[in-house]
């Protein structure tokens, strides 16, 4: 009896160093990763600031600070790969890759088809709206409260800009659904 007694707690002695010891490396992994993500984003934002990347990409008409993006992109990546060092010190690495597959391809589906919901009215709104010429580039059209006269035309909207000089962007869907009033421009003969 004796001996099973001592055999028992030798082998929780090991088990609780063991988990004691993982537990130990999984925080110290995931300090140094927050650690090293963190001053990587960072050099990565000064690297394209020092560049002068976001000026250039300014000019061309982009207003995302390319730094920012990808110093965030980069520490979160560095967060997530220390996240996974951590959990595989437990063996939960693949339960929590499984968990967040999951997650993203609910998340991707439920915004395919919250993108669906505006695009395909808008775009079939677009098509009625080029195939029977109802509203043309240069009309003045008055649908709801606005009025404008008509600078451009997609699939998916018409942009007006008012006498104020407001450059307003309304959804096709929107013209077939409201009380529409088109001043045609005149054609030149």
């Amino acid at each position: 009896m004796l001996e099973y007694l001592t055999e028992f707690v030798a082998y929780m002695d090991s088990l609780l160093s063991n988990v004691i010891l993982n537990f130990i490396v999984a925080v110290l992994i995931l300090l140094f990763g927050f650690v090293v993500g963190k001053l990587l984003g960072k050099l990565v934002q000064r690297l394209l600031h020092e560049a002068e990347v976001d000026k250039i990409l300014r000019k061309v008409g982009i207003k995302v600070s390319l730094g920012v993006v990808l110093g965030t992109i980069i520490s979160y990546v560095i967060y997530f790969i220390a996240v996974m060092m951590a959990l595989n010190r437990f063996g939960l690495a693949t339960k929590f890759l499984g968990l967040i597959s999951v997650i993203l391809l609910v998340f991707f589906l439920v915004s395919f088809v919250l993108a669906l919901v505006d695009f395909v009215p808008n775009a079939f709104a677009g098509l009625v709206i080029h195939q029977k010429e109802k509203v043309c580039v240069g009309d003045v059209v008055s649908v709801g409260n606005l009025t404008g006269k008509v600078v451009k035309m997609s699939l998916l909207g018409v942009e007006l800009v008012t006498v104020k000089k407001d450059v307003i962007h309304v959804p096709n869907s929107v013209f077939l659904k409201s009380a529409l009033v088109v001043r045609k421009r005149k054609k030149k003969s």
